[in-house]
């Protein structure tokens, strides 16, 4: 292969020797896309980082080599990886909201990239007229002027869908939504068309249509431009659509390599196996995913043998002993040892290769290990569910006492409007109002599981915070247990909300034990603090985190463990609804099936409802009961679950689920959205989808009655109302 890239055994270490990357290689040629896979703390985002070589204090490369059209990055002085660095080497990195300057605008920002790495000049900006201030664009002021570099920004952020971007340029990152900051984010690392792209969870923020778009966006640069990407993400989704190859990594090594093709046929490494085994899907409903028991090992902790020997259900005793070679597997059929697989000491990079020893001349000859993928991609092992618990005031686990589904609404909404006021001018008038919700009605029952899914800015969020009076309602009524909560003062305790944002909302002056304790506290949960931190104990074990980091701060953990820990407060208080706004967008797949497996077993057994906020439609049809598509603060299509997934009636939905990427190939054709969502503060008269749908008609001027398709499936459209 002619590679762009050759990484060979690069190794990174924090300054006290705990290797972080171990001894990985890989090679990338240009127009292919590498992608790295792995849960939260593999070292997938250092080995980024170690190429940039922006490496954070305290880590280093102590080790290996990486060339980059044959020049040796690491021995570059820094001078001449200035010019590597933007250029021939861009990075999206995984969190826009700490990576992009606030003090500086969009524009200027993409101009930044440009003009240093594409050598187009800025026109000189005009001198202030007397009496004005020296505004406006210009590098180091606000000033593109209205030359070529303006024009390329604006053409950057109409390419990864930032509406209206002619005036986007001029606003901060604090004026932009999440999606939109990674959006910004992208169109800063392609402003200087560089050779290869690191894309760290480029895709994270996103929903699924823009996330289809921008995934589009980078086939077509790399089909116009042979630019190389190193991918990496836990979606394997993504992968099976944009991945040429793929390493698996796993406690800094990678355990696996292949091609996507052979990887998604038939993965080899059990750590690969249990990956594509925790995936949620329809024909796994009722049943518990394969989550893969413990976490990820601690820095330097295994010396000696498999790493992944302590989470495997196929090791025996030469795994904890001795560290597995990389070997590369060729099939033979079957009947040749326990795999039907012929082993190979080689190379790493080439071939279908595996780090494990069940795929050593010792291991094929060890017949008492089976290891047969089956079709979904896991292995033939049985997945035990997780063990029952007990939470302060719930009934025990296996007493008997069971909650069943459906047994009335314990959540009733009511034409739910939450209307921000815009206000102008000195004596600050209202002059209009944002209908961020607008005019919402849903029920939950006890035990059931509602999801509300649609793009981002649609009003799901606000809708979540309004059940619980964090954002005031304007009007409506919302129920919960027969009793009236807006303007009645009634307690709240029995709901709780999981935020979008873990970082943005754990105290990062607290340790771990007191954000835990905080609100147990405060609702008199246990009789005194021993037994409150016996309570803390097991809700970490339920989300997967060890007791001991019940001492550490929150900017100590992942994103995904940090995650954990928002699930975890919430149901520390013994909630019976539980408000989840994308509670697993941060997580990897094996721990987002830990998440999913905790939310499932808490709702047989206690009886717990769920409002499911999230873009994530293979989560939604594991977990959710009933499904509402929101759109423009309206809710346009509902139902049952299987209902709207497999035959959705509104256009909207249609291309939401045409964009969902899926690791089968399979699907419907991709709808494109053209913009996007209308303004809240100036939504459109008669159907608010009507601006971007391929089917509207005259009698679209009229905003649509709700039609009924079945008893349970109930869609907002013309196309249905007779």
């Amino acid at each position: 292969m002619n590679s762009l890239l050759s990484v060979d055994s690069l190794t990174t270490r924090l300054r006290n020797g705990a290797a972080i990357v171990d001894g990985i290689s890989f090679e990338i040629a240009a127009g292919e896309t590498f992608a790295l896979l792995g849960e939260s703390g593999c070292g997938k985002s250092m080995t980024a980082l170690s190429l940039m070589r922006l490496l954070p204090d305290g880590v280093c490369n102590t080790g290996g080599a990486a060339r980059m059209d044959g020049k040796a990055i690491f021995e570059l002085p820094e001078r001449e990886m200035r010019s590597v660095r933007g250029g021939q080497m861009a990075m999206i990195f995984q969190e826009p909201g700490l990576s992009l300057n606030p003090v500086m605008t969009v524009g200027q920002q993409i101009a930044e990239v440009i003009e240093l790495h594409q050598q187009i000049p800025s026109p000189p900006a005009p001198l202030p007229q007397a009496g004005e201030g020296s505004d406006s664009l210009s590098p180091a002021g606000r000033g593109l002027g209205r030359g070529a570099v303006e024009q390329r920004c604006i053409e950057l952020l109409d390419q990864v869908g930032i509406p209206d971007a002619a005036s986007r340029i001029d606003e901060y990152p604090f004026q932009l939504s999440g999606g939109m900051k990674q959006r910004v984010m992208i169109a800063m690392a392609l402003a200087g068309s560089p050779r290869l792209l690191i894309a760290d969870e480029p895709t994270t923020a996103l929903d699924v249509t823009i996330q289809a778009q921008v995934l589009q966006l980078l086939r077509d640069t790399q089909a116009q431009t042979g630019m190389a990407m190193l991918l990496i993400t836990h979606d394997l989704g993504v992968v099976a659509e944009t991945a040429h190859r793929v390493g698996v990594m796993y406690a800094g090594q990678i355990v696996e390599q292949a091609s996507r093709d052979e990887l998604f046929a038939k993965p080899l490494h059990p750590y690969t196996q249990k990956l594509f085994a925790a995936l949620p899907s329809a024909g796994r409903a009722g049943q518990s995913l394969s989550a893969i028991p413990g976490s990820v090992p601690p820095l330097g902790s295994i010396t000696n043998g498999c790493r992944f020997a302590p989470r495997c259900d196929k090791a025996w005793a030469l795994c904890h002993e001795q560290t597995p070679a990389w070997t590369v597997v060729h099939p033979q059929g079957v009947g040749r040892g326990c795999t039907g697989l012929k082993p190979q000491q080689h190379t790493l990079g080439e071939g279908q290769g595996v780090r494990c020893h069940l795929y050593s001349e010792t291991g094929n000859a060890k017949c008492g290990a089976t290891l047969t993928p089956n079709p979904s991609g896991g292995t033939t092992s049985q997945s035990t569910k997780p063990a029952s618990w007990q939470v302060a005031g719930y009934p025990a686990s296996g007493s008997g006492e069971r909650v069943s589904a459906g047994e009335g609404a314990l959540l009733q909404v009511s034409d739910l409007r939450v209307h921000f006021p815009i206000r102008k001018g000195l004596l600050q008038r209202v002059v209009g109002s944002v209908k961020a919700v607008d005019g919402v009605s849903l029920s939950i029952a006890k035990g059931r599981t509602l999801a509300l899914v649609g793009e981002s800015g649609c009003g799901k969020t606000t809708l979540g915070k309004s059940l619980l009076q964090l954002v005031p309602a304007t009007s409506g009524r919302v129920q919960f247990d027969d009793q009236e909560l807006i303007g009645t003062g009634a307690s709240l305790a029995a709901m709780q909300m999981v935020f979008q944002d873990p970082y943005a909302s754990l105290n990062p002056k607290m340790r771990v034990a007191e954000i835990l304790e905080e609100g147990m506290s405060a609702l008199n949960i246990g009789n005194n603090s021993s037994e409150r931190q016996t309570h803390i104990d097991g809700l970490l074990d339920k989300v997967g985190l060890a007791r001991d980091s019940k001492w550490r701060y929150p900017h100590e953990f992942s994103g995904g463990q940090r995650q954990r820990m928002a699930i975890a407060r919430a149901l520390a208080v013994s909630p019976q609804l539980l408000i989840c706004d994308e509670p697993t967008s941060a997580l990897d797949v094996s721990v987002q099936a830990q998440i999913l497996n905790l939310l499932k077993s808490l709702q047989d057994e206690l009886g717990l409802s769920y409002l499911f906020i999230t873009h994530n439609l293979g989560v939604v049809e594991y977990l959710a009961h009933e499904v509402c598509v929101m759109y423009l603060g309206r809710i346009v299509e509902r139902g049952a679950t299987q209902e709207v997934m497999h035959s959705p009636q509104h256009p909207y939905t249609q291309a939401l689920l045409s964009a969902v990427p899926r690791i089968d190939g399979a699907g419907r054709a991709f709808i494109k959205l053209e913009g996007e969502l209308p303004s809240p503060a100036n939504p459109p008269s008669g159907c608010h989808f009507a601006q971007r749908c391929t089917h509207v008609m005259p009698s679209c001027a009229a905003y649509p009655d709700e039609t009924s398709i079945s008893a349970t499936h109930q869609v907002r459209c013309h196309l249905y109302k007779n």
